[in-house]
Formats: structure tokens, sequence, C-alpha cells
């Protein structure tokens, strides 16, 4: 016996078979193609039933959800904070172990290896600039950034999308490392998710005002961190001002860019200019130094 092209109909009978299995009689057919389909192939729609090579081409036709800035809307909204969230733990974990101690202070390879120390970045440990970002001295050093990035971080994400979103938050964490590499002595050590929080915080203004929102909340917040970053002793306030400018520039261009095709390539010029002022300033330190 020969099935016949799509298993329409069994050979020398009427009765048709499932186009994918052949074997099976059936009297359903997809309301799109008309091949005959048997219950393991029925995918429910809008009408009657479709068959699962239909529904594939119709999902590849359906372009995706997007945010109202471009980005892919996520499934699990804050994927990204909690994976932020979870390295800036890890590092801290490794830092308290290796001898730092809860509450910081204690001598620490980790925290040594991992900081940001002008002097050592000009001899060519460029990493620290990043790696710097994940490292915190101490408990409440550590407790104050990550409820603010889980506070800002949920928010800024679902608003931009994943790639925008990480795309900034590392942009703006090195230009605050940038900024303390530029003007700091060039023995201090700092480290902390600071400058990329005072990157979301400049995001979350930047896209309250976008969407018409009061500001007035979160400028009164930049503002106490500021003044208590110049006032205190112990903050590096060079790295908040520089992810607070980043994030104030990047998050301008990925808001303000217009819609359309050409709006990724306009947010994407914006990042790259970004991330070029930030190598310009580590050149241009490092060139001091020399």
């Amino acid at each position: 016996m020969t099935v016949p092209p799509y298993g329409e109909v069994t050979a020398g009978t009427d009765i048709p078979t499932c186009y994918r299995h052949p074997g099976r009689e059936t009297w359903v057919r997809c309301t799109r193609c008309n091949r005959p389909i048997c219950p393991d192939c029925m995918r429910d729609a809008a009408v009657g039933f479709q068959c699962p090579d239909c529904v594939s081409a119709g999902q590849r036709s359906v372009r995706p959800p997007r945010t109202a800035f471009g980005g892919k809307v996520a499934a699990r909204p804050g994927t990204v904070t909690m994976l932020l969230m979870a390295a800036n733990a890890a590092v801290f974990v490794l830092t308290v172990a290796s001898g730092a101690g809860l509450m910081g202070g204690g001598p620490s390879p980790v925290s040594d290896d991992l900081a940001m120390i002008p002097a050592a970045v000009a001899a060519g440990a460029y990493y620290r600039l990043l790696t710097s970002m994940f490292l915190h001295f101490g408990l409440v050093h550590i407790g104050f950034n990550m409820y603010a990035l889980y506070l800002l971080g949920m928010q800024v994400e679902t608003a931009l999308g994943r790639v925008r979103f990480i795309t900034l938050y590392l942009l703006a964490g090195l230009g605050g490392a940038a900024a303390s590499y530029l003007f700091s002595p060039v023995d201090i050590r700092s480290g902390g998710a600071s400058g990329a929080i005072f990157g979301l915080f400049a995001a979350y203004f930047v896209l309250a005002r976008r969407v018409g929102a009061d500001t007035r909340q979160i400028l009164v917040l930049i503002g106490i961190n500021l003044v208590l970053g110049f006032s205190l002793s112990g903050i590096d306030y060079r790295a908040h001002l520089g992810g607070l400018a980043v994030g104030a520039a990047v998050t301008a261009t990925l808001v303000h860019a217009p819609t359309g095709r050409s709006r990724t390539a306009v947010q994407l010029a914006g990042m790259i200019a970004a991330a070029v002022v930030i190598v310009v300033a580590v050149g241009v330190r490092t060139a001091q130094l020399a």
C-alpha cells in the first residue's frame, strides 16, 4: 500500500489519514493548509485547528513584542538585575572568605586583586575598572548598593529590555570607575557598584521625564546621596558623578532615539560614543601617570 502525498487518503479508500502520521485515520483538517491532522497534531486556533507546521510558520511571521524604547519584552522581567545581584554577592562571599570579614577592613587578597587602584591600572591592570564594580567593603556597603540595585534595576530593566539595561549598567559602572581613575590619588583603593547605581538613578530620572511622571522623589534621592558622598569620608564621590553622567547620557540616547528602522542604530551609536569617551578618559590618565 502506497501513501499518497501528504497522506490525504489511504490508497484504495476515501478515508483521509494524517499527513504527519500516515497510519492514522482522521476527518479533521488544518484550517490554514487544509491537510488532514490527527489529534496529536491538532493545535487550537482562533477557528478550528492548525497543524504544527502552520503554527510554526505563523510564529515566525509574528514580530516579538517590544518595550516602548525598542527592547524585547522578557518573559521573566528582572532576570538581569537578579543575576547582577548574584554576581556581586558571590564576589563579596569570596572577599569575606579570603580574610576581609563581614564588616570589611581585613586583609584580603581578593580585594587587593580586584580593587580600582589608579597606580595598578596605569601599570596595565585595566581589568580593575570592571572588577571593582563588583567589589564591596563590608556588609553595609553591599547591602545598601544591592537594595538600590533591586529597586531601580527591576524598573529600568523592564522599561529598556535586557540588552539595553545590561549595556547601560556596565557603561555607567565603567564611567564611574574611569572618573575615579582620572581624578583620584594614585594610591587610593576603591570599589563598589555605586557608579552603576548612580547610573540607574539617572536612568530612572530620564525615563520618568520621558513619560511625564513625577521626578521630585528621585531628584531628592539623588541629591541626598550626592551630599553624603561629598560629606562622608571613605566614599568615592568621583565614581558617583561619573556613573551619574554616563547613565544620564546613555539613557537619553535610548529614550529619545527616533522610532522606526533607525532607532536601534541611533541607540547603538550613543552607547558606542559613551564607551569611546570612557576609553579616552582612561587613556588620558594613563598618559599622565606614565
